[in-house]
């Protein structure tokens, strides 16, 4: 390998990842890495748990060191040092040392762009008062945590309701704050769908945390008592000793685009799959570009550690001579919160809905995470999405007590892979009782959406509840029949059906329903074979309930 200057500017997952993968392929590089900030890699995801005592010790965040990247890989790295322009002719950058103001130029044979995102301050009345923060560094956690210790804080308004949002609305409450969430969607969590949101928000309000859902921030101010006050579009306010503002992050694009590089119709940095820039010696990885996503097939900015850890290996790969390839990204992500996983991979229904895609069906259950029958069985809300035509996997959500990611990284995985639910139906997963079971829940979503495909177990609309050409029937017992029951519903119990049917309409769709699914879904097998238009209500009652829920906000 000839020898060649590889500059990296930005840290953390993307440019640290690729750093060190570029020195383990190619021994004789000059590797230098610069950060603007005082730390070249650490534990973003790991900042609320630091506010919220769940992580003590501060130096926990810091994964890896100046001295570690210098003694270990013989890389030079200088923090507190910020690119400030590109001279893409001269393969030169413009760098000013923070500390002293100096600036001075480094040349480059390679340049690889890990700036990062920020997060988002929109123009609002007040935006600066002190005690309002974000948190996407150790300084903003710090900062936090030296605020709620010198005014004793009793209380905080996080604006968000995402991801950091809702980890930051835990970790206060761990910390004895009452807390509210502000969030101008209907919905905490975006990347799901509202029905799946909604187990969410309950669990939320169950745990203290007030929510106010489907209402702007319009600016913010103090009271008379010293508290912030977030004011909102609807007229109300909200108090609080600080403010967090978790409303989301913007790509750091400002250096890419005054060097003439270009940009995405998303606002990132456009590269190609193996992360080249407009510029032949300018790579870029992480928060900061734009990629393909790989369900919709369209262009989309996902900030999360995965993908930039594994853009920065493929930009080392190229760099170094391999012919590597980024295979786009899907958005597998879970967040935890008061004892719950929350977790999505590949496309929303809503999402599919933006890109105009409507071959696409879904399916609903609630198994138990493991059998039954051994003690502690938890109950998971899932909801898988799959391509009519082929069965082709596109998306699936969860929310649960117990091993959501298991189930999640499962579906993830088969997605990656092009696989469908037929794959699902046969997958081959773990069993012990206290794990799974023999139809592990993986399996139970593949079996409902491949029997759906087969015309097996039809699948009724919700969205058609109410309409007059539907005879909705509810299969569950009596006794559950009137302790509630979605309206319009004529009950007739599985076991009576064969002796009854004849008091069922042969010619009105049935739309079939009982707790979960799975009674539903024998009501549905005999009703059929005894000619009949039957259809599954797939996820039950239950899954009725968080659709009613979720179309009140």
């Amino acid at each position: 390998m000839s020898r060649k200057k590889i500059v990296i500017i930005g840290g953390v997952a993307g440019g640290a990842s690729c750093a060190a993968r570029c020195r383990r392929l190619d021994e004789t590089a000059e590797i230098l890495l610069l950060d603007r900030g005082p730390y070249v890699s650490f534990a973003n995801c790991g900042l609320p748990y630091y506010v919220g005592d769940v992580i003590k010790d501060e130096s926990k965040l810091l994964l890896a060191s100046e001295a570690l990247f210098r003694d270990r890989f013989n890389i030079e790295v200088r923090t507190r040092h910020e690119a400030v322009a590109i001279d893409r002719d001269k393969r030169e950058i413009e760098v000013r040392e923070l500390a002293t103001g100096r600036v001075y130029r480094e040349s480059y044979d390679v340049l690889v762009l890990s700036p990062g995102a920020m997060a988002v301050r929109p123009p609002l009345p007040g935006i600066d008062l002190p005690g309002i923060f974000v948190m996407r560094s150790i300084p903003d956690s710090r900062d936090v945590r030296a605020w709620i210790d010198a005014k004793q804080a009793k209380s905080a308004v996080v604006v968000g309701g995402g991801f950091i949002g809702l980890e930051m609305a835990e970790n206060l409450a761990h910390r004895g704050l009452s807390v509210t969430v502000v969030e101008m969607l209907n919905q905490v969590m975006p990347p799901l769908d509202p029905e799946m949101a909604q187990p969410v928000q309950q669990h939320m309000k169950d745990h203290g945390i007030k929510m106010a859902l489907g209402d702007g921030v319009a600016g913010f101010e103090t009271n008379g008592t010293g508290q912030l006050v977030v004011s909102t579009k609807s007229g109300a306010a909200h108090a609080g000793d600080l403010v967090i503002l978790a409303i989301g992050v913007r790509p750091e694009t400002a250096l890419a685009k005054a060097a003439g590089l270009e940009l995405g119709e998303r606002g990132g940095i456009r590269v190609d799959d193996q992360m080249h820039t407009s510029d032949p010696h300018i790579w870029a990885v992480g928060d900061a570009v734009e990629t393909r996503d790989i369900v919709t097939n369209q262009a989309t900015l996902i900030p999360l550690a995965g993908p930039a850890n594994r853009q920065g290996r493929i930009a080392a790969d190229v760099i170094c001579g391999r012919d590597s390839h980024f295979r786009g990204v899907q958005g597998t992500a879970i967040c935890g919160v008061f004892g719950i996983a929350v977790a999505s991979t590949g496309a929303s229904e809503k999402a599919l809905q933006r890109a105009g895609i409507t071959d696409y069906e879904k399916v609903y259950l609630h198994p138990n995470h493991h059998v039954g029958y051994y003690p502690g069985a938890k109950s998971i809300n899932l909801k898988l999405i799959f391509r009519k035509s082929d069965g082709r996997i596109l998306g699936a959500q969860a929310v649960g007590e117990a091993d959501v990611a298991r189930r999640i990284d499962v579906i993830a995985t088969a997605i990656q892979f092009g696989g469908t639910v037929y794959d699902l139906e046969e997958a081959e997963l773990c069993y012990a009782p206290q794990f799974g079971g023999a139809k592990d829940p993986v399996n139970f979503a593949g079996m409902i959406a491949s029997n759906a495909l087969r015309g097996d177990n039809p699948l009724a609309d919700w969205g058609q509840l109410g309409s007059e050409s539907v005879f909705l029937l509810d299969v569950r017992d009596p006794d559950e029949f009137e302790e509630g029951h979605i309206p319009g519903a004529v009950n007739l119990p599985l076991n009576e059906i064969r002796s009854r049917m004849e008091e069922l309409p042969r010619d009105r769709e049935i739309s079939i329903y009982c707790g979960v699914g799975q009674r539903a879904y024998y009501a549905t097998r005999i009703l059929l074979q005894n000619g009949y238009h039957a259809r599954n209500l797939a996820g039950g009652i239950r899954t009725y309930k968080q659709i009613e829920a979720a179309n009140r906000y």
